[in-house]
């Protein structure tokens, strides 16, 4: 399966940080950005265990011209033996590339590329040339005996314990976002200094709700055809500075969900082999499965599509984020 591979690439990443054998040129990317950058900031670490100095360059964000990161790349290092070059959301991995393939191929024995991404297309130039020199290596969705397993290392460390089912709760309310998880366990161990267990009216009391989970609360109403209650959660969503684009991204993320557990259900599959087998917290299975009754496969990918000409609509600029995401949540109420 796929994870396995992406647990066998960030083996070879932590093998490459412990032993000081690095690749020129590496691709973190994937929707797990604690984790990512977690390691792309050890990789640095390492690879100058004192300060860089001007001996590293960052890139954010897509403007940017490739020649000229060339140029810098082609500047050998002040005072040291290692230049590197940090490019993170470029996009250059879903975008036609010139330069930058074919000098991958010979990089300088002083360089040193980091890119971070959220997305890529695995047919892209960059990417295959990554592949080929360096190493790619994918941080996607947790599952969730690995968050279990983190969370406790986390309570463990301030002596606190956790029933299994309070710990359900605690990751239906956090989702399966590490960053948002990190932050609310520090709330709760603050919240819960001084005693020995962690229980469930804690975490009702000290767990914020993430966007996830007011998408998927805005998908049940959309399903039952609750069109106030929808268009609530989406007004709270752009109170609380949510990018309509990114919701546009977790309400297709959410039904591309829906369309996965209705297809392997009508398999014949249970709760635990569809987790298994499409990567997800059996948590979301479940929840999923209430919903999924109510739609047909065809209807699903009909919204998918919806989905997808919203996006393109977007960011081709005709038609603003905010109004744009607001239509689709009509359009979807009325169940078309």
């Amino acid at each position: 399966m796929e994870t396995g591979n992406n647990f066998t690439h960030m083996k070879d990443l932590s093998q490459d940080i412990k032993s000081g054998e690095f690749k020129h040129v590496y691709l973190l990317y994937g929707p797990e950005n604690y984790l990512k950058l977690q390691y792309r900031d050890r990789l640095i670490s390492a690879l100058f265990p004192g300060d860089p100095g001007m001996n590293l360059n960052i890139y954010d964000g897509d403007h940017f011209d490739e020649g000229a990161v060339i140029d810098q790349a082609e500047t050998l290092p002040f005072f040291a033996d290692r230049r590197v070059i940090r490019l993170d959301r470029t996009g250059l991995f879903k975008a036609s590339t010139e330069l930058l393939p074919d000098y991958i191929k010979s990089l300088p024995d002083y360089l040193y590329l980091i890119f971070t991404e959220e997305e890529v297309d695995k047919r892209n130039r960059l990417y295959k040339a990554v592949q080929k020199e360096g190493r790619c290596v994918e941080f996607g969705e947790q599952n969730e005996d690995t968050l279990s397993t983190w969370i406790l290392k986390m309570l463990g460390k301030e002596n606190l314990r956790i029933r299994r089912q309070d710990m359900d709760l605690l990751l239906a309310k956090t989702g399966t976002d590490m960053n948002h998880i990190a932050l609310e366990v520090d709330k709760l161990i603050h919240y819960c200094a001084g005693r020995e267990e962690v229980s469930a009216s804690d975490i009702e009391l000290v767990i914020s709700e993430n966007a996830e989970d007011r998408i998927f609360d805005m998908i049940t109403a959309l399903t039952q055809h609750r069109r106030s209650e929808a268009m609530a959660l989406y007004a709270d969503l752009l109170a609380l500075k949510e990018p309509p684009l990114r919701t546009l991204s977790l309400i297709a993320m959410q039904y591309r969900r829906l369309l996965i557990v209705k297809e392997l259900s009508e398999e014949g599959l249970s709760d635990a082999q569809i987790a298994q087998k499409a990567g997800m917290p059996p948590f979301a299975v479940k929840k999923s499965r209430g919903l999924v009754r109510s739609y047909t496969p065809e209807q699903l990918r009909g919204i998918l599509s919806s989905c997808a000409l919203a996006d393109e609509q977007i960011k081709s600029g005709l038609i603003g984020d905010t109004l744009c995401v607001e239509l689709l949540l009509i359009e979807l109420s009325a169940g078309k």
